[in-house]
């Protein structure tokens, strides 16, 4: 509904204060927009002087291309690649992204959900995500860290991944190792 709004507004009055507070607050969460108490972030600033510049007729069509999209999910059932799904718990996409990870294969997937987070992760805490990425990369085998110290029930915790994660083979990809300087211990 609300994207059928911001593209009425569009249309008709361009770019305008609405259309600009909704799709900011439709990408970020409380946390990075600011409010009376808190001032609004640099991201935030940046987005809406971003906004400003941009012709309101390519965000109309970027928008009719969100309304107009098809439904993936019988598409999902049959991916068999590696899939990790950062979401906020604030996001507007957190229910979807739930959806599609309960359709594609446990074997190959994961759902990290991050705290006090909106829908861009990786601007609002992209440090929320480094430790989920480890786990992932180190079922390709492509990271090895010095330690391991965390929770042995997490399902991000490499003993409880699924062999099938563990071989990048499986699935056929190739890897080539990559020459470095650098000596890595282990």
């Amino acid at each position: 509904f609300i994207i059928r709004v911001m593209s009425n507004l569009l249309y008709y009055y361009g770019m305008c204060d609405m259309v600009k507070d909704c799709l900011l607050q439709r990408y970020f969460g409380k946390r990075v927009r600011g409010g009376s108490a808190v001032p609004e972030s640099d991201i935030m600033q940046a987005c809406r002087s971003f906004l400003d510049q941009r012709q309101s007729m390519n965000i109309w069509r970027f928008i009719q291309t969100i309304n107009q999209r098809h439904d993936l999910t019988e598409s999902l059932k049959q991916l068999q690649c590696r899939t990790l799904i950062f979401v906020g718990e604030n996001s507007q996409f957190h229910t979807e992204a739930v959806h599609m990870t309960a359709k594609l294969d446990k074997r190959y997937s994961a759902l990290v959900e991050v705290q006090a987070c909106g829908s861009v992760v990786t601007e609002e805490q992209p440090h929320a995500m480094l430790i989920p990425m480890e786990y992932f990369l180190m079922g390709y085998g492509l990271f090895r860290p010095s330690h391991v110290s965390s929770s042995p029930r997490s399902p991000l915790n490499p003993f409880c991944i699924s062999p099938e994660l563990l071989s990048p083979e499986s699935m056929g990809v190739k890897l080539k190792p990559i020459k470095t300087r650098a000596n890595l211990r282990v």
